[in-house]
């Protein structure tokens, strides 16, 4: 599903127009469209409004959390290292 995509079936989930959630924004109804339609990228204030007002999380609509379970996964290999490190420093 691409980014446009879900940001429209999180507004018509929340039964709301483009028009209503561009004033929302703020910014004019057009250009929200264009995000939706994956023609224009929001900018950094207009994808924040965007996650508050459909209640979105911004790791899922950007694909990231794909990213975050990696850096959890990476972060508990560490610890378990530096267990075995600690434990094998405890053995002489």
């Amino acid at each position: 599903m691409t980014f446009g995509e879900k940001i429209r079936n999180a507004r018509e989930d929340l039964d709301l127009s483009q028009r209503e959630v561009a004033a929302a924004i703020p910014m004019n109804q057009s250009n929200y469209s264009k995000i939706e339609r994956d023609t224009q990228e929001p900018s950094i204030t207009q994808l924040r409004a965007i996650c508050r007002i459909l209640h979105l999380d911004p790791r899922n609509l950007l694909d990231l959390t794909d990213l975050f379970d990696e850096r959890a996964d990476d972060a508990a290999l560490l610890t378990e290292l530096l267990n075995v490190i600690e434990r094998h420093k405890g053995a002489h």
